[in-house]
Formats: structure tokens, sequence, C-alpha cells
């Protein structure tokens, strides 16, 4: 007798990277400096992947589509996410170098198969079941995927878009098709003012609030903000734990784990912004996005 799959309630679909992480400088190298740390760890990284195990931890049954080594996948099946795996034997993987104090980091990236990624991602993601499909790459074709999207919402099931810092989305054919048909865009607030093309909080939140049905906007040390237009009407802060940060790698995409865990859960919109806020902040608490990241029976 053949056992049922449970349904899956969070997949994420995107990007995934090798990270080598440099904590802890005190400061960021200068043309031709050679700055050195004693904390350096090689970890799994990436959006989907940072994202997928946020959610796994506290408890999601979770799957990621992606690129993946052959040591990303085991890491990422050892923390029981169902792993999609689009990588081919014979192409690398792709490779990001991260440099980071305790307020800041800057990165190098070889993008490897990342580059042939987008294309294979519709066929992967038909075959999969959701609750709720979480996107972590810039799309090269936002026509294309708003559709994927209303196909998926079509379904019953609920969607969300982290962009990353891309401002070739812009130049896409349907960004403004797919941010509206997304039920959640995730931006950090330099992120919203550019997607937004405004110099003034206030202006970039008046283009999310008539742009998206949802968006949360991460504030790093400030904590978060939900805002929706009508006819929901959200505007909702919440202020971020106090912690001691030392390495803000992947805390973005930890947030958003965390959100999403709160959503699938039925909480209000203030508690999804402190789940968030509080995975994001545990985060921190360890070189790479995945090492500190907090159990359910960890939750404050």
């Amino acid at each position: 007798m053949l056992q049922r799959v449970p349904r899956l309630e969070l997949l994420t679909v995107g990007e995934a990277f090798q990270d080598l992480i440099f904590a802890g400088l005190p400061h960021m190298p200068r043309n031709g400096e050679e700055v050195r740390t004693a904390r350096f760890v090689s970890t799994i990284g990436g959006g989907a992947v940072i994202t997928a195990a946020a959610g796994a931890r506290l408890g999601l049954r979770t799957a990621v589509i992606s690129g993946l080594s052959r040591d990303a996948s085991r890491a990422l099946r050892r923390e029981r996410i169902r792993v999609v795996n689009v990588k081919r034997p014979a192409e690398a993987h792709a490779v990001t170098v991260s440099m980071s104090t305790t307020s800041d980091r800057s990165f190098v990236t070889f993008n490897g198969m990342n580059d042939r990624l987008e294309s294979r991602l519709p066929a992967a993601l038909a075959r999969q079941r959701a609750a709720h499909v979480h996107f972590a790459f810039a799309p090269a074709r936002c026509d294309r995927w708003a559709r994927i999207v209303g196909r998926l919402r079509a379904r019953g099931v609920t969607t969300s878009w982290d962009f990353g810092w891309n401002p070739s989305v812009l130049a896409s054919a349907g960004f403004g098709g797919l941010v509206a048909g997304v039920d959640f865009v995730f931006v950090n607030e330099a992120e919203a003012s550019m997607y937004a093309g405004a110099r003034r909080r206030a202006a970039a939140v008046a283009y999310w609030r008539r742009s998206a049905r949802n968006t949360v906007i991460k504030l790093g040390s400030h904590g978060s903000r939900w805002v929706a237009g009508e006819p929901a009407g959200i505007d909702v802060t919440a202020p971020a734990p106090r912690v001691r940060a030392v390495d803000t790698t992947g805390a973005g995409d930890a947030f958003n784990g965390g959100f999403l865990f709160g959503l699938l859960a039925g909480r209000s919109p203030r508690d999804c912004l402190r789940l968030g806020n509080f995975v994001g902040a545990r985060s921190t608490l360890a070189a790479g996005g995945v090492a500190a990241l907090p159990r359910r029976n960890e939750l404050p």
C-alpha cells in the first residue's frame, strides 16, 4: 500500500550558494588592504535555502527547489527538508564570499548554475504541492512568473517573493503585474525605496501600499513593518529584540521564515512581524544564516 506523503506547508524556490563567510571584521578592507579575522565558516546559503531552514527548524513541513551542491543537499535533508535539486552533476554550484562586520556586509559571488536556474524552475514547481510558495530570486521574465503565480492562486496557494537588491528586475516585462499578483513582497528599507523609485520613506511606503497586496519591510535593528492598501488597510510595526550580532549574513531570509511560520499558523500581523524579528535576530548569533536558527520550543 502506498504511503501518502503529507502536503507541504512551505515550499521555497530560488538560488542557493556555498557561503564562505569571513565574520567579525573590524572594518571592510580598503583597496589593497588585507584584513584578518579569527571567524570563518563555510556553510549553505541563499534566500531559498535559509528561509526553508528557518521554517523547518520551527516545525513546518518544508521543501526547497534549487541548484544545490551534494553537501548542501545532505545538510538540508538533515534538517528534514525535502530537496528538489535541478543542478546537473557536471555543473558548478554557486559560491559567495561574505565579509561582515557587526553592522554591515559585502559579497563577491560566482553564480555557477544559477545563471541557468530560472528556466528549470517551472517544471520542478509544477510537480510540487504546498500551502505556501516563497520565491527568492530575481526573475528575468516577470510576466511569465506573474502567470505562474496566478495559476498557484487559482489552486488556493499563497505566495511571497523576496527579490533582494536586484535593480535589473525593474526592466523586466511584467514587474508591476508580478508585484501585484503575489500575496506578500519582502523588502528591506533600501530595497523598498529602490524598487519604488522614491527617496523618502513615506513615498516608498505609499508606492507599496498601492502596488502590492501586502508588503513586509525589514528594518534591521529597528524591527519591521507590514503595510497593505485597501481593503486590508494594514500598517503595523514591531520592534526587533536586542542581540549582540556576530554575523548578519542571511538575517533577512531567516526573518522571512519566521514570518511565514506565523502566517501559516494564523497569527496576527504584529505576531508575524515579531516572529520574523526574533528568528532574524537569532540567526545573527553565529556566522552564516543557518547555524543559530531557533527551534519551535525556543520561540518567545
